[in-house]
């Protein structure tokens, strides 16, 4: 069976045992569906959480939801496996908890992703970030610097490395690793890499870190991460410090210091055999910028902050300076939010790289402030 006719067989399963959901499902401005128990569900749409009409008839129908779907991908939920963590074949990324864990019931959360293609200039009409910001990230894409987007969850990291991924300069052999494909990337010479989960015996995973040791024997100029979250920090760090310039990766953090912190922490889990002085000293040399984005109330997501990495001091702190930062934000009328991201007033350390290159980017874009 061709891979069309298995969306198409896939996708008349998935309506039937999903039905009452369904037409949120197919409201391309829904983004993620949340059953809390048959009768509570709720939906994200513009990056706020509403309570839907929508319903399941009773406890049985939504646990023969998550069963079905737990079948569909060769997996199983029951008492001995009461999670299900999924991602169908349409791209949706599916986590469900059954009782007695899940006390009010059978709890699902589906996860959809866009299919649309942003970039810097729709990201500078949302309010996201300001044309100064898009062009000096454009710059460091250009100069091969590496990135590290953090934030939140659903604050829009993966969106936001799709489109720095776009501004990588042609000629470049890329690999990407992703839990599961979501980030849109149109480059000419790309390979994507996905894990795969256990078995039922627990047998066959495939991780992040297995695929970031494999893409490290197979040429790439950069290697793209599309979420650290395990010992593959260490693998990652190890790459950046090793020649390969430009790589980028994301991670769950809420600030740009937090974020280095946390990259530490996980390397930690490898298993390695470096001293916590060298492992720092690995990452602070390894990471150069670390961009924070985050979902604020009105629903809105904006960069927050773009930041450089200088190193760690003798008290094993890392010294993240601020390069761009959002602050002032004031509440309108309407409920949303009004300003924008600034200067600080401090220049990149590789500011005359930017000048040798001959990028058309002043020293004074750094030191001017502009109005909302």
């Amino acid at each position: 069976m061709d891979q069309d006719n298995k969306g198409s067989v896939f996708e008349s399963a998935i309506k039937n045992f999903l039905s009452p959901i369904w037409n949120l499902l197919q409201d391309e401005s829904v983004t993620e569906v949340m059953i809390n128990r048959h009768d509570e569900i709720w939906i994200e749409r513009g990056g706020k959480v509403h309570k839907s009409s929508a319903r399941f008839p009773d406890e049985d129908s939504v646990r023969a939801a998550a069963n079905n779907i737990a079948q569909s991908v060769g997996r199983r939920i029951d008492d001995k496996n009461p999670r299900l963590d999924a991602r169908l074949p349409n791209g949706y990324r599916i986590h469900a908890v059954i009782p007695p864990c899940a006390r009010k019931g059978t709890t699902i959360a589906i996860r959809k992703f866009s299919t649309t293609q942003f970039t810097f200039e729709d990201y500078i009409r949302f309010g996201t970030m300001t044309l100064d910001v898009a062009r000096f990230l454009d710059i460091c894409m250009k100069l091969g610097k590496n990135v590290l987007v953090s934030g939140g969850t659903g604050s829009g990291k993966t969106t936001l490395l799709s489109v720095l991924c776009n501004r990588i300069p042609k000629g470049q052999r890329i690999i990407v690793i992703e839990d599961s494909s979501e980030l849109q990337i149109e480059y000419e010479h790309v390979v994507f890499f996905e894990t795969r989960m256990a078995n039922e015996l627990g047998e066959g995973e495939v991780n992040i870190q297995d695929l970031l040791k494999s893409s490290l024997r197979l040429r790439p100029d950069r290697i793209i991460v599309g979420e650290v979250r395990g010992g593959e920090a260490l693998e990652l760090v190890q790459a950046m410090n090793t020649g390969h310039k430009g790589c980028l990766g994301t991670v769950h953090a809420n600030s740009p210091h937090d974020a280095i912190v946390r990259l530490e922490a996980l390397a930690q889990g490898a298993d390695s055999q470096l001293s916590e002085k060298a492992l720092q000293h690995q990452i602070s040399s390894a990471i150069d910028i670390i961009l924070q984005i985050s979902r604020y109330q009105d629903g809105s997501r904006r960069i927050g902050s773009v930041a450089e990495v200088l190193g760690v001091n003798d008290k094993g702190v890392y010294q993240v300076q601020p390069i761009y930062s959002l602050d002032g934000l004031v509440k309108k009328a309407d409920g949303r939010y009004s300003g924008i991201i600034h200067p600080v007033g401090v220049e990149p350390t590789f500011m005359k790289e930017i000048a040798d290159h001959q990028f058309n980017f002043p020293q004074e874009k750094f030191h001017t402030r502009k109005s909302a």
